[in-house]
């Protein structure tokens, strides 16, 4: 099997941080972070502003005077300023409940008014007066507020002599845009808790990974320590009855101790930090979705290789990482990350695990390979792998292959 070249955009070490790539969309139900997602969130919203061609169209073909054609068109610009007024009150990390709760209630009041000294064409302001009151409404008064929006227009419109045809679709319009909000805004909710208890779940196991490693350093070091104590008790008694050669046997004995608790502190840490598959794939999910990149891998996934060997498991571990590091910083334009794993034969007759990511952005292009690239490199010859990378499938995006030995984990003789 040939090796790929290895050419790729600039990159860092694996693990570092650093801004991800801009991105057009935020979390839904998040706050704005930047001003182009905030200019995003304000024009998906602009796209429903469809209802206002009634209240438009009387305002040009409805008879109107100059003056109250003006007033009309003066009222329905607030009406619309006020709406955007309030999603961007709600994209903003501070909200002002009660200068949202003021613009709500000038949308409503601009509603009446303008259905009463305009005409009934403006009846349809109510559809998203509705849904601003579901926006602040608490949850447990959200169908109640826009059931009493939806009152509210049925009264308006009797009152404003409304044709009996209109009223009811204004009413059940109103009311189905309210509570298609409602849901939204549970949905919303539902969503940040599940990113804080996700949040908090990781937490929980970072914790208990450095409760495990203390409890391991305890065990470790616990008895060395108190037999290095015990020794060093020993050879000054020793010390002091001129008992000399007992006395560097002592010595000889702390010596080895020592030696070996350092050999053992040495192999808990290293595992403490060697990453593995599974944790690399669930980390690689998460910094994906916060750059708006799907992930592909299946299931198996995990399991591909239950038998491998510490060093060869943890080097396809730093392959990921590297690789998802990559597409977070560098993968313009990639909207999905696909995970594989396979095993392949070499002529030698030796049996090689591979772990391929790929992605559909715009691929390398002429960018020389960085440190991180380089980095896995080394990684990869140490454990006797090695990494293969380059341009996707039609030359679209960009492929990491990283390729371990397939040796079992040596289990001691019982």
């Amino acid at each position: 099997m040939s090796e790929t070249r290895r050419t790729h955009r600039t990159d860092e070490q694996p693990g570092e941080e650093g801004p991800a790539r801009p991105s057009f969309m935020n979390i839904p139900g998040g706050p704005a972070e930047t001003r182009r997602q905030l200019m995003v969130k304000i024009s998906w919203m602009l796209l429903w502003m469809f209802y206002l061609v009634y209240p438009v169209r009387d305002l040009l073909h409805g008879g109107h005077s100059p003056a109250a054609a003006l007033l009309g068109w003066l009222s329905l610009a607030a009406f619309v300023c006020g709406y955007v007024a309030l999603v961007v009150l709600r994209s903003m990390a501070g909200m002002r409940p009660r200068l949202c709760r003021a613009v709500v209630a000038g949308m409503v009041l601009l509603a009446i008014v303008c259905t009463f000294g305009l005409g009934t064409a403006f009846l349809t302001l109510f559809t998203y007066a509705s849904v601003a009151v579901a926006i602040i409404a608490p949850v447990r008064f959200a169908l109640a507020s826009v059931a009493g929006m939806a009152g509210l227009a049925v009264l308006v419109g009797l009152a404003a002599h409304a044709e009996s045809g209109d009223i009811p679709t204004i009413a059940l319009t109103a009311f189905l845009s309210g509570v298609a909000m409602t849901g939204l805004q549970r949905l919303v909710a539902t969503m940040k808790e599940l990113r804080e208890a996700r949040a908090a779940v990781a937490h929980l196991a970072a914790s208990e990974e450095r409760l495990r490693l203390a409890r391991d350093l305890h065990d470790l070091l616990g008895h060395s320590l108190s037999l290095i104590t015990l020794k060093s008790e020993l050879a000054g008694r020793f010390m002091d009855a001129g008992k000399d050669e007992a006395a560097r046997a002592q010595v000889a004995d702390i010596e080895n101790v020592a030696r070996q608790s350092l050999i053992d502190v040495r192999e808990a840490v290293t595992g403490f930090r060697r990453p593995t598959l599974p944790v690399e794939l669930a980390a690689a999910r998460t910094a994906l979705a916060a750059a708006q990149v799907g992930l592909e891998a299946a299931p198996e996934l995990l399991d591909a290789w239950p038998g491998l060997a510490a060093e060869e498991a943890g080097a396809l571990a730093w392959a990921l990482r590297e690789a998802v590091t990559n597409i977070v910083r560098h993968g313009e334009g990639a909207t999905v990350c696909t995970v594989r794993s396979d095993e392949v034969w070499e002529g030698g007759g030796e049996r090689y695990a591979v772990l391929e990511i790929t992605d559909d952005g715009r691929g390398p292009g002429k960018a020389q390979p960085g440190n991180g690239l380089s980095g896995l490199d080394e990684r990869l010859a140490l454990v006797g792998g090695r990494l293969e990378t380059g341009p996707g499938e039609r030359g679209r995006g960009f492929r990491l292959r990283a390729l371990v030995p397939l040796r079992t984990a040596s289990v001691p003789a019982p």
